[in-house]
């Protein structure tokens, strides 16, 4: 089976600052891998670069057969780009909810505006998805009137409403209280559990341990070591790994 990601030869450069340097990466169908390391490690950038929110600077990126190489934008590259990104959920750090709507406004927004789904079918989209992250309960809350993690569950929901391939997130909980972790993590297991393609940069380490297929380490811009949770977190080769594991562990 062919990769449903497949990166070659990434590089990101902020003016003179080189902080994506040379990356390779396939993902299987299905698979979910966890990018860890140190802050400024390039993690976050990487994947914005996927989906082109920052735009790569040398290099391929192929998701799901649209092959986008790195250049000048044209009317193809921006028409890819949008092909790409109904392809990929993506959930960051921050909820982005518009504080305007409700939960359910916020999840069949994009399904109304870019997908031209009838209202009526949108609303059992939603309202599936509500119940699906337990928040059927919060359906005309919003976002002002939700918890951190409740945010969080309206922002994945949001994104799963596209019915993308593939879910990227962006340290989904680094914003969260400790006490509100628990409850996003758990959408995000079942989501792996389901077979949901994903890629994770996290700094949960228990949840990495569980449901990670393979686990990269990043530092500097480029994977220093990737192998099983269980090879990486018991037997790390790299000297830098074993460093950084032994802070966080």
């Amino acid at each position: 089976m062919a990769p449903i990601i497949r990166v070659r030869g990434l590089h990101k450069y902020f003016g003179r600052l080189h902080v994506i340097r040379g990356v390779d990466l396939d993902v299987e169908p299905g698979e979910v891998v966890v990018i860890i390391g140190p802050s400024g490690g390039g993690k976050s950038t990487f994947l914005r670069c996927l989906n082109f929110l920052e735009e790569p600077s040398i290099g391929t990126v192929e998701i799901d057969g649209v092959v986008i190489p790195a250049g000048e934008p044209s009317r193809e590259h921006r028409r890819h780009i949008i092909q790409i990104r109904s392809r990929v959920g993506m959930v960051f750090q921050q909820f982005n909810l518009f504080p305007h709507m409700t939960a359910l406004e916020n999840i069949i927004e994009g399904p109304l505006t870019v997908k031209r789904t009838p209202k009526e079918e949108a609303i059992k989209i939603g309202e599936r998805l509500l119940d699906w992250v337990g928040l059927m309960d919060k359906r005309d809350e919003y976002p002002s009137h939700l918890s951190g993690g409740q945010q969080q569950r309206v922002a994945i929901a949001r994104a799963l409403a596209m019915e993308p391939r593939i879910m990227m997130f962006d340290e989904p909980t680094s914003a969260l209280d400790p006490e509100l972790i628990g409850e996003v993590l758990e959408v995000m297991r079942r989501m792996a559990r389901e077979g949901m393609t994903m890629l994770v940069v996290s700094h949960e380490m228990g949840f990495v341990r569980e449901v990670a297929d393979r686990v990269i380490f990043m530092d500097g811009g480029v994977w220093v070591e990737q192998g099983s949770p269980q090879e990486l977190f018991s037997n790390p080769r790299n000297p830098r790994t074993r460093e950084f594991l032994r802070h966080i562990l």
